[in-house]
């Protein structure tokens, strides 16, 4: 099954299926781009900082809200929702947004 996030409205959504599968207990987590390609980095800890991953729905839905990131990028704000294929890099530790690059 393809995993995948949302980026919209200077928001990430992700699904509650990537969620359990991949961040599932983590409440903060930092967007951060790196040769070219963006990831989401789970972040754990009191004292870890980062973004906030807010429960939206009962379903376990998860948003962060990252405007001043995603414009960094070329990203409208109030830019339509889009789905972006998600996959777990164990080599950077966080979740690749596929195809999500600077515009």
């Amino acid at each position: 099954m393809r995993r995948v996030v949302s980026i919209g409205g200077g928001r990430v959504l992700v699904p509650h299926e990537t969620y359990a599968l991949y961040l599932g207990g983590v409440e903060s987590a930092a967007l951060i781009e790196r040769d070219g390609q963006v990831y989401l980095l789970p972040l754990r800890g009191p004292v870890a900082g980062g973004m906030l991953l807010k429960q939206r729905n009962l379903r376990g839905d998860r948003v962060m809200l990252a405007i001043d990131f995603l414009a960094g990028l070329g990203i409208d704000p109030f830019a339509a929702e889009r789905e972006f294929g998600a996959r777990w890099d164990a080599d950077a530790g966080a979740l690749l947004l596929e195809d999500l690059k600077r515009v």
